[in-house]
């Protein structure tokens, strides 16, 4: 999942991508408002943690903006203003989440599984096809109930199959979903993973098949 950080404090933007890679995330990070409205028109994010004191556009204007533009980005506000005004504020702008500052980063992490699931179309927190089996709670993969050991940017790309289960997902939308703005992305690297991937997942009933000139495609085999 790709993830955007909207947070003014560079120091806690700083700890808050570290520790959200950490736990197989992609990141973006924008400190001010505009930013981060210019990074939501040109890539495509699972969710974004928003703080509400930003310069140049404050965060309750870009979640209004973002909203009246249609957008269903699920939204978690990051602030330390804790006071009910604030929270109904943010919640009527279209906030899905709230958390004030300080926080623990796995209450965040909790609170980012859940709102994604919850935007997500398929109403299941688990996947399975064949004997692979994703469980969206713990965001972890399994083979006949053995834990798949992955890379972060291999299970970003096996989480990407297996959110658009039954679809062909393009190389440029499993880069998309791998790397953020500040990665160097080499061309090749998605061919790699995937090569790795397939060599983890030989003793399954999957296949990652390849759609010449379309993308990949995760499937059951016999």
């Amino acid at each position: 999942m790709r993830l955007l950080v909207v947070e003014d404090n560079k120091d806690l933007a700083a700890w808050l991508g570290k520790a959200l890679r950490q736990a197989q995330y992609a990141i973006d990070i924008a400190h001010d408002g505009e930013d981060a409205e210019h990074m939501l028109k040109v890539a495509e994010y699972s969710a974004m943690i928003l703080d509400l004191a930003l310069p140049k556009l404050d965060g309750l204007t870009l979640l209004k903006r973002l909203r009246q533009s249609g957008n269903k980005l699920p939204v978690i506000i990051l602030t330390a203003n804790a006071s009910l005004d604030g929270r109904v504020a943010g919640l009527d702008s279209g906030a899905d989440d709230y958390l004030a500052k300080p926080f623990e980063i796995a209450e965040l992490e909790a609170r980012i599984r859940a709102v994604v699931r919850r935007g997500q179309d398929r109403a299941s927190s688990e996947i399975t096809v064949g004997n692979l089996r994703f469980s969206g709670g713990t965001r972890q993969f399994f083979v006949a109930d053995e834990l798949l050991q992955l890379t972060p940017r291999e299970y970003a790309v096996l989480e990407q199959l297996v959110m658009k289960l039954g679809n062909t997902v393009s190389k440029a939308a499993l880069s998309e979903s791998v790397f953020g703005f500040d990665d160097e992305a080499d061309p090749s690297a998605i061919e790699i993973y995937v090569h790795r991937l397939r060599k983890k997942l030989e003793s399954s009933s999957v296949q990652i098949a390849t759609l010449r000139g379309l993308g990949y495609l995760l499937r059951h085999v016999q």
